[in-house]
């Protein structure tokens, strides 16, 4: 008779890791996007097709429509994760190397529970803001230096960390707001608040002529998997798990993001880069565990 296995995977870290898996090849796919498109055409252009699915999901849902408040909120999550992020490193790799970017954007979950902080008035623990401030000076040193100590901060370093500081916004705003609207309803809603600027600059920055078969499926990868699917997997992944368990998920990010670009653009991946990377990680770990919430409870209840 055979053993029977006792190692189950719960169904929210499954889901978590999707949507993280998904996330890990935004940063190639928009590399590989922007050199034939223009990079406001593959910010605005993505959320533009992702706004259309959007519209859809929530007929089907019969989604009711959200309060005054509930847009005010939504456009600052838009703000953050549907024009901002999408934006800045878009802009950011039409010069830079992914695997540059997965290292500098290693510090979002840190971004994020730090506008978590500001947002719902914590008083987080020294130990807290010394891992913080550690892991932003590790990219800061690498951004500075060229990321091979060789070098000097670019634009594009400026660009990847305002997506960081934008993105983390959005994530914390969107977090709070997905237990009024459910996590899916909130991506979409902030979507359709959006295309009343998406829809013209997406029509105005489209110019096809030096696009390929490769540039439109990177294209459409980052509208169906970075801005729609790959939301859905992760809030699905907290609605099951919780939000303190599966986001730990997301530290894998990065380093799926700097295998994917050695991988698939063969692009270089230098000790530089991994160090930066190890170091943030670390801190990003610290500053989960020894971040204080107030409401413990309402954290870990599961998204909708």
């Amino acid at each position: 008779m055979r053993a029977k296995s006792n190692v189950i995977v719960p169904a929210g870290v499954t889901l978590g890791a999707l949507g993280v898996l998904g996330f890990s090849f935004s940063l190639p796919a928009t590399r590989l996007a922007v050199a034939g498109l223009d990079a406001w055409f593959v910010a605005f252009g993505r959320a533009f097709v992702a706004g259309l699915l959007a519209i859809g999901y929530l007929a089907l849902s019969r989604a009711p429509l959200p309060s005054a408040a509930q847009v005010r909120r939504l456009l600052v999550v838009a703000l953050g994760i549907v024009i901002g992020f999408p934006l800045f490193t878009s802009l950011a790799l039409t010069t830079q190397t992914s695997a540059h970017g997965a290292v500098v954007i290693a510090v979002l979950p840190m971004s994020t529970a730090i506008w978590a902080v500001v947002r719902a008035g914590e008083r987080p623990p020294l130990a807290f803001w010394l891992a913080s401030g550690a892991g932003l000076l590790a990219v800061l040193a690498f951004v500075a230096t060229g990321g091979g100590f060789s070098g000097s901060l670019s634009l594009a370093d400026a660009y990847l960390l305002i997506a960081v500081v934008l993105c983390g916004l959005g994530y914390a705003e969107g977090g709070a707001l997905s237990r009024e609207l459910g996590g899916a309803r909130t991506v979409c809603w902030a979507l359709v608040v959006s295309l009343p600027v998406t829809v013209p600059v997406s029509w105005y920055t489209a110019d096809f002529s030096r696009a390929d078969t490769v540039v439109w499926l990177s294209f459409a990868y980052v509208a169906l998997i970075s801005m729609f699917l790959g939301f859905f997997a992760w809030y699905a992944g907290l609605a099951a798990g919780g939000v303190a368990k599966i986001g730990q998920i997301q530290l894998a990010q990065p380093v799926l993001t700097l295998l994917w670009s050695a991988l698939v653009l063969g692009e270089p991946v230098g000790w530089p880069a991994l160090a930066t990377a190890a170091v943030v990680l670390v801190c990003v770990v610290l500053t989960q565990r020894s971040r204080v919430t107030p409401t413990k409870a309402a954290l870990d209840q599961p998204v909708r």
